[in-house]
């Protein structure tokens, strides 16, 4: 009933609270469908574990940019979100609140998003015990790979992939 990506992301959400491999998940499957036929509501879902990430780290400009985008997706998306289980006007007071605490400087707080299916609930707790993590704990802000994950992870594959296209870009223009 609802793609795997989708179900993997909540798990990093509210299990893991890995918001930077939620981004990654969620974007690969959103990049899955033709340009032309992205679907923005995976947009809104990315931006707020990227709105998250940020302002767990103190990019609290980043935080407030990406929370207000996702806000406005989720009102706009209502229909694709509530397909989705999630509870959409409740989504909108958490992303508001958590907007109001950006710009009061205050510390970040894990949030959950509001699922109204008890049958996701259970899909998405079971999937955090099978990973070794309880779906709804709060984030570890003292794990520095979660916190920091963008500076921390291993790149090689990604720019290894990267000199690979430059390659092939260059025989192209070359002939």
């Amino acid at each position: 009933m609802y793609p795997k990506a989708y179900i993997d992301y909540l798990v990093h959400f509210h299990g893991l609270r890995d918001y930077f491999e939620c981004h990654e998940i969620l974007e690969e499957h959103w990049k899955e469908d033709p340009r032309g036929e992205r679907k923005p509501h995976w947009v809104g879902l990315i931006q707020i574990a990227v709105g998250l990430y940020h302002h767990r780290r103190g990019n609290v400009a980043g935080a407030k940019r990406m929370l207000t985008n996702a806000k406005k997706i989720a009102l706009e998306e209502r229909k694709a979100l509530e397909q989705l289980s999630l509870e959409v006007d409740a989504l909108i007071v958490k992303l508001t609140k958590q907007i109001e605490l950006i710009e009061k400087n205050a510390p970040y707080e894990s949030i959950d998003l509001p699922i109204t299916s008890p049958k996701l609930l259970e899909l998405c707790d079971a999937r955090c015990t099978e990973v070794g993590c309880v779906y709804g704990s709060p984030s570890d802000l003292t794990n520095e790979y979660i916190v920091h994950k963008h500076t921390k992870r291993d790149r090689t594959e990604v720019l290894e992939e990267r000199d690979q296209q430059i390659q092939i870009r260059k025989e192209k223009r070359n002939g």
